[in-house]
Parts: structure tokens; C-alpha cells; sequence
């Protein structure tokens, strides 16, 4: 598997995620919301321009996904144009967790494929707890489409913006960092008495 660090195409869409609930706020009083969905669709474009170049059962999966996940804008945005703007975190967290969700199917888990990259001789007890890491990730990647949904729903913008452009990245990173903590505990070897 490609490390998406080297995959431009990847890095591109992170980015522009990251700033697409800015555009959103912004954007809504001054752009049409086709206009704004239509960014979302590139940056969906862009992952799977990104994953199309994994490996082919990494590839079938994300494709899927995010094929899906355009599909559903796309026709939001004939039913209801603004909260097609809003849709696009809520479709990428769907389609992410739908990715981890299917490595647990079909092993190995995406973290196990992430952790192979720097442990290629990675053994029972680590495939083992890869595979509950990539769980808790789909979980809450589900929860985080959840709270999304329901701040496009019935919060205000600011609600929706403040979620989706600021405290869902911090419980990612503390989601992440909270792993590695984990897993030093875990890793430790067992203290003498």
C-alpha cells in the first residue's frame, strides 16, 4: 500500500476537507449551494483518484465508498441544495467507516495495513489489536457522521461549522493520540514485582 503522505491526490483532499466547512459558513451567504456541493465532488474525486492507486482490495472498497458517497450528494443536491452543502463530512465519514468497517471483513484491518508499513513481520497479538483499533475507528467515525447529521439537521451553521471544522478534528487527534498512549501500555513488557 501506498503511504498517503507520497499520495498527492490524498493530501489535496485532506486539505481541502479541512477546509471546506470554512467555505460552507462563508460560502452559503454569498454562493449557490450547487456551487459549494460541487467542491465537495471534486474533493471526493480527488480521494478517489487517491485510492485508485492503492492495492486492488484496498482499492475496491474505498472505491465503493466514496462512489456511494458522491452518488448520495449528488442526488441530494436535487432534493435539498443547501443541506447538500452541509452533506459532505457527513458522506466522508460514512464512506471512511464503511472502509474500515469492510477491512474487518476482509483482513487484514486498515490499521493492521497501516502498521505493516513500518512492522512488515507484525505478529498475532499486534494483527489482534489492530483490528480492535480499526473497530473503535469505524465506530466513531459512524458517531462522528451522526453528530454531523444532526447539526446539519437542527443546529445552526455555527453549530454545524464549529463540529465539523473544529471539535470533530480535535476528538480525532485526541482519538489518535489516546491510541498511541494505549499502545505503549500495551506494548510494555510486563513490570517485575
Amino acid at each position: 500500500m501506498r503511504r498517503s503522505s507520497r499520495n498527492p491526490w490524498f493530501a489535496l483532499a485532506v486539505l481541502g476537507g479541512l477546509g471546506y466547512p470554512l467555505l460552507v459558513y462563508f460560502g452559503l451567504q454569498r454562493l449557490p449551494p450547487g456551487a459549494i456541493v460541487f467542491v465537495g465532488l471534486a474533493l471526493i474525486g480527488l480521494r478517489l483518484l487517491a485510492t485508485w492507486r492503492s492495492e486492488r482490495h484496498v482499492a475496491g472498497a474505498g472505491m465503493l465508498a466514496l462512489t456511494l458517497a458522491a452518488t448520495g450528494l449528488a442526488a441530494l443536491l436535487f432534493l435539498a441544495p443547501r443541506m447538500a452543502a452541509l452533506a459532505y463530512p457527513i458522506a466522508i465519514s460514512l464512506a471512511t467507516a464503511a472502509i474500515f468497517g469492510l477491512s474487518l471483513l476482509r483482513p487484514p484491518s486498515v490499521v493492521e495495513r497501516i502498521v505493516r508499513i513500518r512492522e512488515p513481520d507484525l505478529p498475532p497479538e499486534g494483527v489482534a489489536y489492530a483490528r480492535k483499533v480499526t473497530m473503535v475507528w469505524t465506530v466513531f467515525l459512524m458517531a462522528n457522521a451522526a453528530v454531523s447529521a444532526a447539526s446539519a439537521v437542527w443546529g445552526s451553521l455555527e453549530a454545524w461549522t464549529l463540529w465539523n471544522g473544529l471539535i470533530s478534528y480535535l476528538l480525532m487527534g485526541a482519538l489518535f493520540l489516546g491510541e498511541i498512549g494505549v499502545r505503549q501500555v500495551v506494548r510494555r513488557p510486563a513490570a517485575l514485582p
